[in-house]
């Protein structure tokens, strides 16, 4: 995994020099949801499109 410094450093390379601190800010929070969601598909914390689709037809229910 690489430090956190390196992987700002490493965002902030790759934005324009007239980025925004909103803009950084969003990339950084970007970068965490995308880290959290391989974490948990690592760890097996996802559930299959047939169990979605149930779910959500439930929830769509009138």
């Amino acid at each position: 995994m690489i430090p956190a410094k390196e992987e700002v450093r490493r965002i902030l390379e790759q934005l324009p020099d007239d980025t925004t601190l909103d803009d950084i800010q969003y990339h950084i929070y970007i970068r965490q949801k995308i880290d959290r969601a391989l974490d948990d598909v690592i760890a097996g914390r996802t559930i299959s499109e047939d169990e979605f689709d149930k779910r959500m037809a439930k929830w769509l229910e009138p």
